[in-house]
């Protein structure tokens, strides 16, 4: 898992965004619907804080209570993807109706296909996604990140152009496009982007990884053209 090229286990964090910091022993009595939000919200911190375990626990609990919400099936379908478990993950995936062409369904269609190494697929689903919800940044990256590992860096470069300039602060969003300036040669527009890091040691572990990633990627299509 890449944070630096790509969204932690295939975007969980960015596709759903966090709640409020809520003290995991919480009491949230589930009959009660004005309290789906704090389940939502102690699901998303539980994940935010890398407590993966944690907020399937809470899924669990929630899902006894509203077996057919759809945040939820998304989110169990996420938070199985932060622990690898990408099998389970297929089998959550099929609770959501293929009918759902939303964007956050179609996202997390890609990010199945995306940790089953299909990226592919995963850059079309990303695409439909980024259809529907042309204003998620994240769905951008997710999407530049797929086209460059299947091959198509300079289809990454405009898509990723376009999700920074949806989240200009986004540090992933910034290095996925870094990464696809230099494997598409503009190594000047690469070093720009680079020079915009004003913390010489960031930049310096920042320019390693990107040099290593770029080598790594290219390797892995030569293998497989």
């Amino acid at each position: 898992m890449i944070r630096l090229f790509m969204l932690a286990a295939a975007l969980p964090l960015t596709m759903l965004p966090s709640g409020p910091a809520i003290a995991a022993s919480t009491s949230v009595d589930g009959n009660d619907p004005s309290t789906r939000g704090l389940y939502m919200a102690l699901i998303r911190q539980a994940r935010t804080d890398g407590r993966p375990r944690a907020a399937i626990a809470y899924l669990d609990d929630f899902d006894r209570r509203h077996p057919d919400d759809r945040e939820g099936q998304l989110l169990r379908v996420n938070c199985l993807l932060d622990l690898d478990q990408v099998a389970a993950a297929r089998s959550a995936l099929g609770r959501i109706p293929t009918s759902d062409r939303s964007g956050p369904a179609q996202a997390v269609r890609g990010h199945v296909l995306a940790a089953e190494g299909k990226w592919t697929q995963a850059a079309m689903q990303y695409a439909a996604a980024l259809q529907a919800s042309p204003a998620d940044a994240f769905i951008g990256n997710a999407l530049g990140y797929a086209q460059l590992r299947s091959g198509e860096p300079g289809l990454a470069v405009e898509t990723l152009r376009g999700a920074r300039d949806l989240a200009p602060a986004d540090t992933v969003v910034r290095n996925n496009l870094i990464l696809a300036l230099t494997m598409t040669g503009r190594l000047g527009e690469a070093e720009a982007m680079l020079n915009q890091v004003t913390d010489a040691r960031e930049k310096a572990l920042l320019r390693q990884q990107v040099a290593g990633e770029a080598m790594r990627l290219a390797a892995a299509q030569s293998e497989g053209s």
